[in-house]
């Protein structure tokens, strides 16, 4: 069973048409519950062993998220798209109106109509419990280690899943990832990915100019462990704030926790050593991968993982010095969001509901911000309740060319977690003070980023950024000794240089060069062996003959450091 539990202002739903036969009969009246806890809810295969003990778990776990939000109003939804691997539509329902029935003693209790298509409306609270997303599953003590299984069968369930593209749009980023060859996910790490040659060039390539621009801004690089212990998460208040998303494990009887995100284990390096004024600012970067609990039915390509690997970086400063590093920031995403072309615009979002930190010290980190915005004359909108519960933060909402918005760019003021973890610096009076600290993403996850650079550009990536840039195609067998001496002259000057040499028709290989977004194809006939030149084609479709090697190269070479975008 796997739930999404929503905090609620309010939730409207209508039914609209049956999606089962033996549907309930219900009102068609628009129902509105306020102030409430929606349980949206997917019932599984495997919970038809044990319909009673299921209700049971699921009530336990409605019961708790009740508590911690302080709620008495639950709406019971059933939601099939959770799940891929839904129950018989008899026990589904059996089992959610037996937890309506129980749940009846101590709660309000509304329950959606099952087995009907419905519009519906919800209002999150915004609040760090507000969206709780849990699966439940029974103990399964009854099986034997020694049990016997058909291993062709489990590795027949674990082969490449497919991408089903019949809702998909063709610039959707997870069609271009297949045609492009760049990435692939499996049912053995849902919501993770599987980078392929090709997009590991280009995840590999983000990183290399991203860490360029930091060295150059006097970043240092820092690699922090995967898995820490529960005592680090309680002291950064993520044991309390976001333990739902957390992958916990045990370890010798102690507990630990996969990381959700880097800023605590790079505080631990801050404290290795006694820091001075003289320190700083100090400017960490870590590109660390973290793991956030989502349930299956959510994830979505690049766009919405498990797994991903964040652009943090946390600068230690004075209050003398925070302006100055914000602008800095700033100035950083302004140069790396130009590269890419794109347009964004500035949110300022404020303390949330649920937050740690006393309200002088949220006032002063909001006015500070506010006045960085100003001072760098940035148009803002108040994104009010929205920051994170640790301090309040400048948000980037990218453009993209199909004009949708993507909140990526992030910078983040906190008093608090320093205070928290004890952290000082000796100043130059020789006392102790505590440093500010600022959290700063620029791409926000390499994977997200991919994702909307690969439908941003339709597949057709600026050249420096090309996990191919050049594909050389023959026309015969007799052109293959000149097309591999010109594919070594591209190889020697860093050139992404690939070779079809297929007994195929001139026509398909273009295709498929096309297909795959290649920046440039040269096609080499008998015509260039003879005059030592090339025909160019470029993604663009325009041709050009009787080019020199050595000129096109150097073009190339301009186009790649320039990073100009075509």
């Amino acid at each position: 069973m796997k739930i999404l539990a929503i905090h609620s202002n309010f939730i409207k739903f209508q039914v609209t048409k049956k999606a089962l036969e033996n549907a309930e009969e219900v009102s068609k009246d628009e129902i509105t519950v306020k102030e409430c806890l929606a349980v949206l809810t997917a019932v599984e295969k495997r919970d038809e062993k044990s319909p009673t003990e299921i209700t049971k778990k699921l009530i336990q776990n409605i019961e708790d998220i009740a508590q911690k939000v302080n709620t008495k109003t639950i709406v019971l939804y059933p939601y099939a798209h959770l799940s891929s691997q839904l129950s018989s539509p008899n026990i589904a329902l059996k089992i959610l109106k037996d937890t309506e029935n129980l749940l009846k003693k101590k709660f309000k209790i509304t329950r959606a109509p099952f087995g009907w298509y419905k519009s519906f409306t919800i209002s999150c609270k915004g609040h760090p419990l507000s969206e709780l997303s849990r699966e439940i599953v029974l103990d399964d003590n009854t099986k034997s280690d020694k049990e016997d299984f058909n291993y062709r069968e489990i590795l027949k369930s674990i082969s490449k899943t497919k991408l089903d593209i019949r809702k998909l749009k063709p610039n959707d980023h997870r069609i271009l990832g297949q045609e492009m060859n760049l990435f692939s996910f499996s049912e053995t790490a849902p919501g993770m990915v599987f980078w392929h040659n090709n997009g590991l060039i280009i995840r590999n390539k983000l990183i290399e100019f991203l860490t360029y621009e930091q060295k150059i801004r006097g970043y240092q690089e820092i690699r922090t462990p995967t898995i820490l212990s529960k005592k680090l998460w309680l002291i950064s208040g993520h044991w309390e704030k976001y333990k739902e998303n957390i992958f916990l494990t045990d370890y010798e009887k102690r507990e630990f926790a996969v990381k959700p995100m880097n800023c605590p284990g790079g505080i631990l390096i801050y404290k290795a050593e006694p820091k001075s004024y003289k320190d700083l600012p100090l400017k960490i970067s870590e590109l660390g991968t973290v793991h956030r609990q989502e349930l299956s039915g959510v994830l979505g390509g690049l766009f919405r993982v498990i797994q991903f690997t964040q652009d943090d970086a946390h600068i230690y400063c004075t209050e003398t010095q925070l302006v100055k590093e914000l602008i800095n920031v700033i100035d950083l995403v302004e140069k790396i969001y130009t590269v890419f072309g794109f347009k964004y615009r500035v949110e300022l979002s404020t303390r949330p509901e649920k937050r740690i930190g006393s309200d002088k010290m949220w006032d002063k980190a909001e006015a500070t911000l506010e006045k960085t915005l100003k001072q760098k004359k940035i148009k803002f909108k108040i994104n009010k309740g929205d920051g994170a519960f640790y301090g309040p933060k400048i948000d980037f909402h990218i453009e993209d060319s199909l004009n949708r918005e993507w909140q990526c760019g992030t910078v983040q003021l906190d008093f608090s977690m320093p205070e928290r973890f004890d952290l000082t610096y000796t100043d130059k009076d020789d006392k102790e003070k505590i440093p500010i600290m600022i959290h700063r993403a620029i791409y926000g996850s390499l994977e997200r980023f991919t994702g909307i650079l690969l439908e941003h550009f339709k597949g057709h990536l600026p050249l420096w950024l090309s996990p191919i840039q050049v594909k050389v195609l023959t026309i015969t067998d007799q052109n293959t000794k000149f097309a591999k001496e010109m594919i070594k002259e591209l190889n020697d000057n860093n050139i992404k240089v690939e070779l079809d040499n297929r007994k195929e028709s001139m026509n398909k290989k273009i295709r498929e060069a096309q297909l795959q977004k290649i920046n440039y194809i040269i096609t080499i006939g008998d015509k260039e062996v003879k005059n030592k030149t090339l025909a160019i084609r470029t993604w663009q479709g325009k041709v050009k003959f009787n080019v020199k090697i050595n000129q096109f190269i150097k073009e190339l070479k301009q186009e790649i450091n320039k990073k100009q975008i075509k």
